[in-house]
């Protein structure tokens, strides 16, 4: 097996676990805020568990040494975890996962504004086109009776946030930062439980749907892990069109379990924004950039 086919492999199969991620929130019956304090722990606690088989404490050694580019990735990834609840619960999925499609827009203009890498002039027309599809979505927001821009807002901050994450492990790329995931999960949820949730709320509405919620945070495990693993085999804009896999699957995955249509403005808009973005990593394919 070449390393080309491994990274195929392993990245498709993380992008095939985070699909159901959105259906999960829907099917928890929860606040969502309990929904994110599982999803935390559990996610959190399974990564912790293999990354102290497999490497010991010795692999946490590598964060005390990435600086505020580290604490930077750790506090951004913990706070998209209750933002991705709050998302979900407040808008429809696929206004979600299309605004989630922009995160390769925002690490551009994060790594123009920190890192002063100048940006494509493909990625300009890109960025052009994805505002419209994010206007259209937006717009549509307005007449659906699933979705709102509080939600959309919700989305829009987990793409800066994420795109932000990424723009700052850039900084220590020596190190892998896989370790800060279970600190930032795990953190994300004791705040949580300190500030909003009294002790006994999490563990009563656990005991009602515990089956959930080891499944969702063992799929947010197993695909944090794989898509941290399989883009080191692939080029920038093949990772970029697989996660856009997601983008397509998820909000179909809920229209066809759970009947939630997620009206025409959305469609419309998203399909604008996955277009966009691969018309636009075909062309940096075929052009033969690779980062």
């Amino acid at each position: 097996m070449t390393d080309h086919f491994k990274g195929l492999l392993i990245t498709t199969l993380g992008v095939l676990l985070v699909v159901p991620d959105s259906l999960f929130v829907r099917l928890i019956d929860a606040d969502p805020l309990i929904t994110a304090f599982w999803r935390g722990i559990i996610a959190g606690g399974f990564i912790l568990v293999g990354l102290l088989l497999f490497q010991g404490l010795s692999g946490f050694k590598g964060i005390l040494r990435s600086g505020k580019p580290g604490l930077v990735y750790t506090f951004l990834i913990g706070s998209t975890a209750p933002a991705f609840v709050l998302a979900v619960t407040n808008t429809s999925v696929a206004n979600v996962v299309f605004i989630f499609a922009t995160i390769p827009i925002f690490a551009s203009i994060f790594s123009l504004v920190f890192l002063k890498e100048p940006i494509r002039r493909n990625m300009v027309v890109t960025i052009f086109f994805v505002l419209i599809g994010l206007g259209v979505i937006a717009y549509g927001s307005g007449y659906s009776e699933v979705a709102s821009w509080e939600g959309d807002l919700w989305a829009l901050y987990v793409s800066v946030a994420f795109a932000g994450a990424l723009t700052a492990v850039r900084q220590v790329k020596e190190i892998s930062m896989i370790p800060a995931i279970p600190i930032a999960y795990i953190g994300s949820a004791v705040l949580i439980g300190l500030f909003y949730l009294p002790l006994y709320l999490p563990l009563q509405e656990f005991k009602q749907d515990w089956h959930l919620f080891l499944g969702h945070g063992a799929f947010i495990a197993g695909a944090t892990c794989l898509l941290t693993l399989g883009p080191r085999f692939l080029s920038s804009p093949e990772v970029s069109l697989l996660i856009l896999l997601e983008s397509v699957l998820a909000p179909i995955l809920v229209w066809w379990f759970l009947g939630e249509y997620p009206g025409e403005w959305a469609i419309a808009g998203g399909a604008l924004v996955i277009l966009t973005l691969i018309v636009s990593n075909l062309m940096l394919s075929f052009s033969g950039e690779r980062q």
